[in-house]
């Protein structure tokens, strides 16, 4: 996933802009990338690799020969961005969010008619590209983001800075949010709303689902209207979003830790402690605490922010290199302990099981009782890019064990008070080595979260799109 934040406002507005995008480090390890706007209409984009080092580092000295009254910026997950273009709309830079599913389709059909691209790389044509490309076909800037809405399968937001401002699109499904804020004279869009409290900015729209915005020195315009359907991604609230950001108005935090409290509401389990994989299990456990009745205390922590989110990186090297290095035991609180670990979801296992689960043995744990927050993972995501492929998931492994079939039809499996599903859930606890494991219940989790079924992307729990 990656994160989006733009700017428009005052003389200067890039240390706003620098402020901004670093607040969307957690969503994306690969790149980051700023393209500002100057008085002459003229756009000056930096782009670095933050695989080994934070956005800040790398883009400190960078504020020094950047000025101007408007930008864009990304944390990205894949792609280098943003890329700027010009086009028949006159200069433009461009930055994304999401996942084109038949990007390499519309790609191939594109240079069959004569289209050339760039940015080129093993993964194939840079999305953000590709994005532009399709935009190009458009009357104007807002009609071509609605034909290439028309063409791709998936889901993009973007941010498009060029003379008029900032636009701001978000998905038709509305599946991942955009924010826009004021205040102190300028005006901003954002991915996660917990850019704005330190900026001087208040949150006063959340954008729809398709909706258009154009942001300029004179405040906000909608150019496009909210379309009615809105499925916005369940796991922002589970898992990727930052704790203090409101996705629809509805805060991280407060839905971890209810879903904590419902975990408790169903569990038996008597222990002497409930604790949270750092960091987003935290609140998840918080909740749980609140619920059972049990301390919370903190038997591994993490050793500063340093240390990013081992489910990001695209390499298992690197994702178990983190796992490895980023929680530290504390042995005098483990020791002897009944424990109940609540995490954020169990995507692969790997790292939970051999790393936190280890750390927490070999200092002395008497029992670990894995509490997960969301529903068995069964289907990679088809909106943004998470989990690849049917493999890496721990259920679909179960699955195959138990059946012989990673892709055999799961109906019965995502049935919580089925037989099948009970058989899965004691096939992963016994992988993992776990004492005992329960997972949350989709109807749980939606209540824990706060909107209608129908306004969630459920899709890698359930497979419904």
């Amino acid at each position: 996933m990656s994160g989006l934040f733009g700017v428009i406002g005052g003389a200067d507005c890039t240390s706003k802009l620098f402020v901004g995008v670093d607040y969307h480090s957690h969503l994306g390890t690969q790149y980051g990338g700023l393209a500002v706007l100057n008085g002459e209409n003229r756009i000056t984009k930096k782009i670095h690799d933050i695989q080994q080092s934070q956005f800040k580092g790398k883009f400190y000295q960078d504020l020094q020969d950047i000025e101007g009254k408007a930008g864009i910026g990304v944390i990205s997950d894949s792609n280098e961005q943003p890329l700027v273009f010009e086009s028949k709309f006159g200069t433009y830079a461009l930055c994304t969010n999401g996942l084109i599913e038949n990007k390499s389709e519309i790609a191939s059909e594109l240079i069959e008619n004569g289209e050339t691209f760039s940015e080129y790389s093993k993964d194939g044509v840079n999305p953000a590209e590709l994005v532009a490309t399709m935009i190009s076909k458009g009357d104007d800037i807002v009609d071509g983001i609605g034909k290439m809405y028309d063409q791709i399968q998936g889901s993009i937001t973007l941010l498009l800075l060029n003379k008029d401002g900032v636009y701001a699109a978000r998905d038709r499904k509305g599946r991942f949010p955009l924010v826009v804020g004021e205040g102190d004279g300028f005006h901003a869009v954002t991915s996660e709303s917990c850019a704005f409290s330190n900026l001087g900015l208040k949150a006063k729209k959340h954008v729809g689902p398709d909706e258009i915005v154009l942001l300029t020195e004179k405040g906000v315009k909608t150019v496009k209207k909210e379309g009615e359907d809105n499925r916005i991604c369940s796991f922002m609230w589970i898992y990727t979003g930052f704790p203090a950001s409101d996705y629809e108005g509805i805060n991280a935090e407060e839905v971890r830790e209810r879903c904590g409290k419902a975990l408790a509401a169903r569990d038996s389990v008597k222990a002497d402690m409930a604790a949270g994989i750092p960091d987003s299990g935290v609140a998840h456990a918080i909740g749980y605490a609140i619920g059972a009745g049990v301390p919370f205390r903190r038997p591994m922590v993490k050793y500063t922010p340093g240390y990013g989110r081992s489910y990001t990186p695209p390499s298992q090297e690197t994702r178990d290199q983190i796992a490895l290095m980023k929680l530290i035991p504390n042995e005098k609180i483990i020791k002897g302990k009944s424990i109940v670990i609540c995490e954020d979801s169990i995507v692969r296992g790997t790292q939970l099981k051999n790393y936190t689960l280890n750390k927490l043995y070999n200092s002395g744990a008497r029992e670990i009782h894995i509490r997960v927050a969301c529903p068995p993972l069964m289907f990679p995501c088809k909106y943004n890019l998470s989990t690849k492929t049917l493999e890496e998931l721990a259920a679909r492994k179960a699955i195959k064990s138990l059946e012989g079939d990673i892709k055999k039809n799961v109906d019965k499996y995502l049935d919580s008070d089925s037989d099948e599903y009970a058989k899965m859930v004691e096939w992963i606890n016994n992988d993992l080595g776990s004492t005992s494991l329960m997972y949350q219940r989709l109807e749980d989790m939606i209540e824990a979260i706060g909107l209608p079924r129908e306004k969630l992307c459920l899709y890698c729990w359930n497979g419904r799109k």
